[in-house]
C-alpha cells in the first residue's frame, strides 16, 4: 500500500463553478485513465472521466462536463447525468456513479490525493 500523496493539479483561479474542467491522468488499479477536476458551488470535484453506463469518456468537447443548466454533469454520449457533488447518477442509462478521486484545496492549489487505487499518471 502506497502512502497518501498530494498531487498537483492547479491554482484554485483556473477552476470557475460550473466552467471547465482540467483534465489528468492517473493509474487507476495499475490501468491508465483519464480524470477531470471542477469546481462546483464554490467546491473542488474530480472523478474518473469514465461514463458507468459505458466505460467510455463523458466531455463533449474536451474538458466540458456540465449540461447547459451548469448543475449536472452529462455524459456526451448517451446523456446519463450525474451529481457534481457525489458522481452520482440522476438521470439516464448508467450503473451507479463516477469514482471519485480525493481532493484538497488550500493558499489557492488544488491538489487529488493517491490511494491505494489511485496513483500518479504519466502527465501533470
Amino acid at each position: 500500500m502506497a502512502d497518501a500523496a498530494a498531487v498537483y493539479l492547479c491554482q484554485s483561479s483556473e477552476l470557475t463553478d460550473s466552467g471547465s474542467a482540467i483534465g489528468f491522468e492517473v493509474l487507476y488499479l495499475s490501468q491508465t485513465c483519464a480524470a477531470f477536476v471542477l469546481r462546483y458551488a464554490g467546491t473542488v470535484y474530480a472523478y474518473l472521466n469514465r461514463c458507468t453506463h459505458v466505460p467510455m469518456e463523458m466531455d463533449y468537447q474536451p474538458n466540458q462536463f456540465f449540461d447547459s443548466t451548469g448543475h449536472w454533469l452529462m455524459c456526451a454520449t448517451h446523456g446519463a447525468m450525474y451529481e457534481p457533488q457525489t458522481g452520482r447518477c440522476r438521470l439516464g442509462p448508467c450503473r451507479g456513479g463516477l469514482v471519485k478521486i480525493e481532493t484538497s484545496e488550500s493558499d489557492g492549489v488544488v491538489h487529488w490525493h493517491t490511494s491505494d487505487k489511485f496513483q500518479p499518471g504519466n502527465s501533470p
